[in-house]
């Protein structure tokens, strides 16, 4: 025996277990026969005795290697994975549809998702989720961003970076100055991912676009201490597309129609106080503001704010600069 199939040999049981990972599955079971002639591709002689040896030692270690009939002989095939193919396809469609994530990284997560199950199962992936033409960022360096930002946050220091905003001609127009922060966390909001920090000169928490950061560096001053009671969940529920600002308490009255749409963005655990046949009042906690007044807006006549009167009138305020937009009277 040479060098070289002395030491493919010894290699058998991770070509085996290569071998039923991408291989098999419950559709595409693999015969004893089937397995031999793979593993003689590979420089390893193995025999029907030793092959049945070999699986059952993979069992032991804790492969989840089925039996089943197929003609006149037996099939073989990895059941379960560490991902199911429902888990995988979930994840394949995050990484997808996500804006955040770059269309060439995208393409990469998607290759090594398709890697955790078989290369049958890897194809089906691969066809059914499309990334061209998707909306998607163009910085390719926000993958190392988010690692600086999540090494900041772990040793509780601030960060520094350069914030950009598009012009007319989707050029980037980098805000004046830098950007020093406090990072508390990072979110998952509306298909972007967003950092949630504290600037020193306010008293309210700022939300940063990923991918619109540049040049994120770890100072050596110490973070602000994060705020007591800070939630990150309870703090994306009360803001409208990320924008930051004061929490304040919302009454709304609202159509039976809109119960499902406001548990959706609110949480299933409010409080909904029925207001005559048709409608129901609940107070909410949010950042009100121009996202949040948008939002109200779609809803037309079956969503009101009840309280408080300064918001209320703001929303007022807001439509009615938007009728005199449309307004043909001289």
């Amino acid at each position: 025996m040479s060098k070289e199939a002395g030491i493919n040999q010894k290699l058998k049981f991770l070509y085996l277990a290569d071998i039923f990972r991408s291989e098999t599955d419950e559709e595409h079971p693999i015969s004893i026969y089937s397995l031999s002639e793979r593993l003689e591709d590979l420089g390893i002689k193995a025999t029907r005795k030793t092959l049945l040896d070999d699986i059952r030692l993979l069992e032991d270690y804790g492969m989840d290697i089925i039996t089943v009939p197929m003609g006149k002989m037996l099939g073989y095939y990895l059941g379960s994975r560490s991902f199911e193919l429902p888990e995988i396809k979930l994840l394949a469609d995050a990484v997808s549809s996500s804006r955040f994530i770059t269309e060439k990284k995208s393409r990469t997560l998607l290759k090594k998702l398709e890697g955790l199950t078989s290369n049958f199962h890897g194809q089906e992936i691969n066809r059914r989720v499309f990334v061209a033409n998707r909306i998607k960022s163009e910085n390719e360096a926000i993958y190392i961003s988010i690692d600086t930002i999540q090494q900041a946050i772990d040793s509780k220091k601030q960060i520094s970076f350069r914030y950009f905003d598009r012009t007319v001609g989707m050029k980037k127009k980098y805000r004046p100055g830098g950007r020093t922060c406090s990072p508390y966390a990072l979110a998952w909001n509306d298909g972007s991912y967003y950092l949630v920090g504290k600037q020193g000169k306010y008293s309210t928490l700022s939300n940063f676009r990923i991918d619109r950061m540049e040049n994120v560096v770890i100072l050596d001053e110490k973070a602000e201490p994060i705020p007591e009671g800070f939630d990150l969940a309870e703090y994306t529920a009360t803001t409208f597309s990320m924008f930051s600002g004061e929490v304040c308490t919302v009454t709304l009255r609202l159509d039976n129609s809109l119960v499902n749409v406001v548990a959706d963005k609110f949480g299933s655990d409010l409080i909904l106080i029925p207001d005559g046949e048709d409608k129901f009042t609940v107070s909410v906690k949010l950042v009100a503001g121009a996202a949040f007044y948008g939002w109200l807006f779609q809803f037309g006549d079956k969503a009101e704010v009840v309280s408080p009167e300064n918001i209320r009138r703001e929303f007022l305020d807001m439509m009615e600069n938007v009728r005199r937009k449309y307004d043909t009277e001289d």
